[in-house]
């Protein structure tokens, strides 16, 4: 154990005072007192000469006892740190700050994790609701069926918004319109539960309807669809007169929007259809043109060279005015090859053709068309095939270096009076001759022969033959 502080005897017949744990610079004088001195840090060499004082025969006991107390106390202190040395102490903070770091990891996981969960959470209540709502829905009618138009680019961003605003309209109960004062039995609870178990129901079947009429609309159909539909709102407003229910405005101004849109694609599929079926049509005649242009020139070639060998044979025998006439022959057929070639290369050549079919499409309806067949009537007659009942009249068919100008000319200049505004090769004018005629006169075309009255003999003589019969009769 340590001394407590006080004088004591230093060993070396002086007296010194001790703090405790070791002697101070302080000495007692010649008359001492019990007060203590001011304590002081001892400085780095009095330290270190007071870890080795001097030890005398008397004080040794005290010295020994003062060693002891330091020594006891430097123990404690190895014993408190447990001889860890500095680099195992790092080693040590090293692995807990790994499992900090891991923990901190494993926390930020988790955190995720549940980040993850919440959202799914929210998604499967978002579902469920839906999905409630959906039954909600049914409940009046309203399905997700096919539309014709969900698979339209350019009308599925419309039918997706007229589609949500008709659900919205279920849901709040803004499709029907009904009294709000009608009592059952006396009981204006019941009737009020009348009153909406009607408006379902009738709500049920006007939907059920608003669905078979799209899905049963045809492309040009939608007139007739449109007042089918109309009808049944028509039909609910008499039947509920009783509690003043009806479909109201909006929604039925919704539906038939729904209507027009599957309409609109439908027409839009069918315009696609009826172009690619002319645009192979238009190649088929072309194909065509392109072969008898190529026989035609096989055959004029085969000419020139019959008569390049006849006028070999002219010239051996000296026969100069037979090789004369057979020259010139040879100068017809070159210059109908060079013909042949210029209508193969231009592509905008050919015959430009104003025929009708009164028999067939009645008075003043003519169609205008170009061909590049070498015989145009071939053309012609194939038009007039057994897809009609009387042979087409022919008021104009005259060969022009520019006939697709001639023919986009009189296209664009009597378009209002076009019969088909969907298929545009169907090229079938509400016009007359006449005024076919008067265009080409004002654009200044060359027209060499022009027949203005249709002769439709075939047809004239069908109705000579009609009214003789109904006249026998």
């Amino acid at each position: 154990m340590s001394a407590a502080s006080g004088w004591y005897d230093d060993g070396s017949g002086r007296r010194r005072w001790w703090d405790g744990s070791q002697w101070t610079s302080h000495f007692a004088d010649q008359h001492p007192t019990s007060a203590a001195p001011p304590v002081e840090e001892p400085r780095e060499t009095e330290t270190v000469r007071a870890s080795k004082p001097k030890i005398t025969f008397f004080g040794g006991k005290k010295a020994a006892i003062a060693l002891a107390s330091e020594n006891e106390r430097l123990e404690k202190l190895v014993a408190k740190h447990g001889l860890i040395e500095i680099a195992e102490l790092d080693r040590v903070h090293a692995e807990y700050q790994a499992q900090v770091d891991a923990e901190k990891s494993n926390l930020s996981e988790l955190q995720s994790r549940v980040a993850s969960t919440k959202a799914e959470l929210s998604s499967l209540n978002e579902e469920i609701l839906s999905a409630r709502q959906g039954i909600e829905l049914q409940s009046f009618g309203l399905y997700d069926y096919e539309h014709p138009a969900e698979n339209s680019t350019a009308l599925m961003a419309q039918l997706e918004s007229v589609r949500s605003q008709i659900k919205a309209m279920v849901r709040d109960k803004r499709a029907t319109i009904a009294t709000t004062s009608f009592t059952f039995n006396n009981s204006a609870a019941k009737g009020r539960k009348f009153v909406a178990d009607m408006s379902k129901l009738l709500l049920r079947a006007y939907n059920a309807e608003a669905e078979n009429c799209v899905k049963s609309v045809k492309a040009g159909g939608i007139a007739t669809a449109t007042k089918r539909l109309s009808t049944v709102a028509d039909q609910i407003a008499r039947q509920g007169s009783m509690i003043s229910l009806q479909i109201t405005s909006d929604y039925h101004a919704l539906r038939l929007q729904e209507l027009s849109l599957a309409a609109q694609h439908l027409q839009a599929v069918q315009r696609e259809k009826e172009l690619e079926r002319a645009h192979r049509e238009e190649l088929r005649e072309q194909k065509k043109a392109e072969q008898e242009l190529q026989r035609e020139k096989d055959k004029l070639e085969k000419e020139r060279a019959h008569y390049a060998a006849t006028l070999a044979a002219l010239e051996a025998n000296g026969d100069e005015e037979g090789a004369a006439r057979v020259r010139e022959r040879i100068a017809d057929v070159e210059k109908a090859i060079v013909d042949v070639d210029y209508r193969a290369a231009n592509i905008r050549a050919g015959y430009v053709y104003v025929i009708s079919n009164v028999g067939s499409f009645g008075e003043d309806v003519v169609k205008i068309g170009l061909t590049r067949r070498l015989e145009p009537m071939d053309r012609v007659n194939e038009l007039g095939d057994a897809s009609v009942p009387f042979r087409f009249d022919v008021h104009a068919l005259f060969f022009a270096d520019d006939a697709v100008g001639i023919e986009s000319m009189l296209h664009k200049r009597f378009e209002r009076q076009r019969l088909n505004k969907i298929n545009l090769r169907r090229e079938y004018f509400k016009v007359t001759p006449e005024q076919v005629l008067d265009a080409l006169k004002e654009e200044s075309v060359e027209v060499l022969q022009y027949t203005v009255e249709p002769e439709a003999p075939e047809f004239r003589a069908s109705s000579a033959l009609l009214e003789k019969e109904a006249v026998g009769q």
